[in-house]
């Protein structure tokens, strides 16, 4: 960085740090804090104002990693501004005796013997020069090594205060503990140290402070201490550095106190000073500096094939259960809509129980199918859950390209599946599919996941706790850190579920998405292709030895249940499942021909008796609508319905001998005969069975949900180039040096208040002339060619200042070349807010 070198004019401000970096720096700053071009600045001292504000620097913070947060908090607490040689030795510290004999030797990790030892302060010395340019390059530190500088900002998020202490745990200077101490008391404690009396309350806080920051002379004053006076310090030296005492505190508190080692923060609270805290700590503003970010290990290596294999059948399994809830869902009946938005908690279950699975990984598959656009609501009056068009395409795809839309858009995906069932801060149950749940940070933290598992070599898996780890060091700030660890473990668990990872370590898929590639063809190969055939079992059971194709897992999930999922998967034939075959317009003849044809394993008996049987007692009763009834050509049979108790509930009376009338409609009478154990069919106004097909239901084209981003997206290099273009211009325009107004034209309105036109402006203010003085000045510019300065307000009501070089005034317009634009353009006069000459070396 250009401030970072030492000599020659030192930078009296943040601006013109910045004015002093070059175009590639600055558009590092730019894209670093891509806060700061909302709007684009309109020169360098805008810049350089709003990357001081809170809420900019607070941003800027909040992305650093643990050591240049440490070198910020070290710079919080030095004094302002700092050199080099004194904010290193906050970090590496400048080995000070010991507090004294009875200093707590068990107190914490001694960095100090690292320190010394060598490799803590090498460690420190190697990473202090790019924690720095890192720092500089987000416009947190300015300044040469010689004088740097922690914006106002951030020095006052980091510095000791009362209601917030700082990270390092330090607490305020001895002046600034003093200063609301009468003078009699700063001179009584001044006495009491064995220093000598002083004129007046400044001198003698300055006294104070010189034997504080004297390591010799204050080992001997701890020396001096009584008993218990170095525990209670080493009670303090680490933070917080507030205590309570009482009124009449113990002899050796007392004695601290009396000789301002201890000062008073309130009545009953005293504060460790600064100064007297870093003697006790050898100098160091931190217990254990972290120059260098923890290491992600291998814990376990696999052959590759093997990660392979475990992630291609993980993505079999993705695909299936994707199929499986959305087909659950494509009914007219599919779940309602909450009022509030997302998904029932009892839907939810339901939905968990059909997919055989737990409440959260249901919640990661429904969120994972909306988020892919394959799922959302219809939009109805009765607003309900379906899939959407899209999935109708998306089921005709190859399996690797149907697992490549998913994990495409799950990996910048910021609604969160994991916080499903928590509270919002209202105390609201965030439920499935509905609002809040996005996590801005969630795809930045699967990238950095997914990253740290491609680092290790192939077939590698670390332990999550090596993980967040390396997290926690990469953003330490608190509140980030937190939402970071638990969107780490949800991505883990994630990458599993999808077949991204195998057995914890990165697939070749995994790498390939990750890389921006489409990840489908790399799993292609991995995938078996899929059988036309199934083993008859005779305990009516189907195996499937493998991904069945479409129309046969179709054809076998009406006529059969799934019992078991796996590598094989189990469908159970019953009577309930065969009769819903014949309910589809299936006959007992087709369901014989339709397993003999995709079946390896003759048809076992037990099943061919069991579809003959169900379709010989399929249709013999007849249900429509009256509101309903009831006609079968066996009375005895009627007979035996209406002597059964549970039919009660039916409100059944005879009509005729051959015919029952109903009180229940005729949905409800097909289901409470099928549960008494017959097997009725629906029959239409003409006496014709009605096959009964399920309606599919598709919503309206819906667009797949959007990712929230985390703060403004990041600018692409064109974007940068013209920012800095822009800015570059501005700062040209602002800081251009005006000709001098002529005498007697300055003197104050008193009318206005300000300045009379042709008075100098205040820098980044607008000049002010008449109309007249604008189109003399500008006239007079055309005709000697020279360059003029303007402010010019355009039709949207933006101001801005401007270097132009007129070549034509006329019509009430002028125009010239726009130095600061680059190029030739025409501003209308009455805009222009006034105008003034540069300075000869300007022109």
């Amino acid at each position: 960085m250009p401030e970072a070198s030492t000599g020659g004019n030192a930078p009296r401000s943040l601006a013109e740090a910045l004015r002093a970096r070059d175009d590639a720096d600055l558009a590092a700053l730019l894209r670093a804090r891509p806060d700061l071009l909302n709007p684009v600045p309109g020169d360098l001292t805008q810049l350089a104002t709003r990357a001081g504000t809170r809420a900019s620097v607070v941003r800027a913070l909040d992305r650093l990693d643990r050591f240049a947060l440490q070198v910020a908090e070290a710079l919080a607490v030095a004094p302002d501004p700092c050199d080099h040689g004194t904010l290193e030795s906050l970090l590496t510290g400048y080995g000070s005796p010991a507090a004294g004999p009875d200093a707590d030797t068990d107190a914490g990790p001694d960095v100090g013997a690292d320190t010394e030892s060598g490799t803590g302060t090498v460690a420190i010395r190697a990473a202090l020069p790019a924690a720095l340019d890192l720092l500089r390059t987000q416009a947190v530190v300015w300044g040469a090594d010689d004088r740097l500088r922690l914006v106002r900002t951030a020095r006052e998020l980091l510095a000791p205060a009362p209601s917030r202490p700082s990270p390092t745990g330090l607490g305020p200077t001895v002046a600034e503990a003093t200063a609301g101490m009468s003078p009699t008391r700063v001179q009584e404690i001044v006495a009491a140290a064995g220093l000598s009396a002083t004129h007046d309350p400044v001198s003698a806080v300055a006294s104070l402070t010189t034997l504080f920051t004297d390591p010799v002379r204050m080992s001997a004053l701890l020396a001096q201490a009584p008993a218990g006076a170095h525990h209670v310090l080493d009670r303090l030296v680490w933070g917080p550095p507030y205590g309570e005492i009482t009124p009449d505190p113990a002899p050796p508190v007392r004695w601290l106190r009396d000789r301002g080692l201890l000062l008073p923060a309130t009545a009953r609270t005293v504060v460790l000073p600064r100064e007297v805290a870093l003697h006790l700590r050898d100098g160091r503003a931190h217990r254990n500096p972290e120059p260098v970010p923890p290491p992600v290990q291998p814990a376990q290596t696999h052959r590759p094939q093997l990660v392979d294999a475990n992630a291609a059948g993980q993505a079999l399994t993705a695909l299936a259960t994707v199929d499986e809830l959305l087909a659950s869902w494509e009914h007219a009946n599919g779940p309602a809509v909450l009022r509030a938005g997302g998904l029932a908690v009892r839907d939810l279950k339901r939905t968990a129980t059909a997919l055989d699975t737990s409440e959260a990984t249901a919640a990661f598959w429904i969120e994972l199918a909306h988020t892919a656009g394959l799922l959302a609501s219809d939009g109805e009056a009765d607003e309900r859950y379906a899939p959407t068009p899209a999935y109708d395409d998306w089921a005709e795809l190859p399996p690797h390209d149907r697992w490549s839309v998913l994990v495409t858009a799950w990996l910048p995906a910021t609604r969160t599946a994991g916080v499903v069932g928590e509270q919002d801060a209202k105390g609201r149950t965030l439920s499935a599919l509905g609002p809040d749940l996005d996590r801005s940070a969630a795809p930045e933290v699967r990238h950095r996941v997914l990253d740290l598992l491609a680092a290790l070599p192939e077939g590698a898996s670390t332990t999550p706790e090596a993980l967040l780890e390396r997290l926690a060091w990469e953003r330490p700030v608190r509140a980030t850190r937190e939402l970071r660890a638990r969107l780490a473990l949800f991505t883990l668990d994630e990458a599993e579920l999808l077949g991204v990872t195998g057995r914890g370590a990165l697939s070749s898929p995994g790498r390939a998405l990750l890389a921006g590639e489409d990840p489908g063809p790399l799993l292609a190969p991995l995938l078996p292709e899929p059988v036309d055939h199934v083993l008859l079992q005779a305990d009516l059971t189907a195996v499937a030895p493998g991904p069945l194709s479409r129309p046969l897992a179709e054809a076998l999930a009406v006529a059969a249940v799934v019992e078991s999922k796996g590598g094989a998967t189990v469908y159970r034939f019953t009577p309930a499942s065969v009769r819903r075959a014949l309910d589809a317009g299936r006959t007992a003849s087709d369901l014989h021909a339709f397993l003999a044809e995709h079946s390896r394993t003759p048809v076992p008996q037990p099943l061919a008796y069991l579809i003959d049987d169900v379709a010989r007692r399929h249709g013999h009763l007849r249900v429509g609508a009256a509101s309903s009834y009831v006609r079968c050509d066996d009375d005895g049979m009627l007979n035996e319905i209406l002597a059964d108790k549970r039919s009660t509930a039916l409100g059944l009376r005879r009509l005729a001998p051959t015919v029952l009338a109903a009180q229940a409609d005729p949905t409800t009478l097909l289901d409470g005969l099928r549960a008494m154990g017959y097997a009725p069919a629906a029959e239409s106004a003409t006496g014709d069975v009605l096959v009964a097909r399920a309606e599919v239901h598709r919503t309206p084209p819906r667009s797949a949900p959007v990712p929230v981003p985390d703060g403004p997206p990041l600018p692409d290099a064109v974007l940068l180039g013209a920012a800095v273009r822009a800015i570059r211009a501005g700062d040209v325009a602002a800081t251009a040096v005006r000709k001098e107004p002529a005498a007697g034209t300055g003197a104050p309105d008193p009318a206005s208040g300000s300045a009379a036109s042709g008075s100098a402006p205040a820098p980044g203010e607008l000049p002010r002339t008449t109309a007249a003085e604008t189109l003399a000045t500008v006239q007079a510019a055309a005709l000697t060619g020279s360059a003029v300065w303007i402010g010019y307000v355009n039709a949207e009501g933006a101001a801005s200042q401007r270097v132009i070089a007129p070549v034509r005034v006329e019509g009430g317009f002028v125009t010239g070349y726009d130095h600061t634009a680059d190029e030739v353009r025409t501003y209308a006069l009455h805009r222009i807010t006034g105008v003034a000459e540069l300075a000869e070396d300007q022109v």
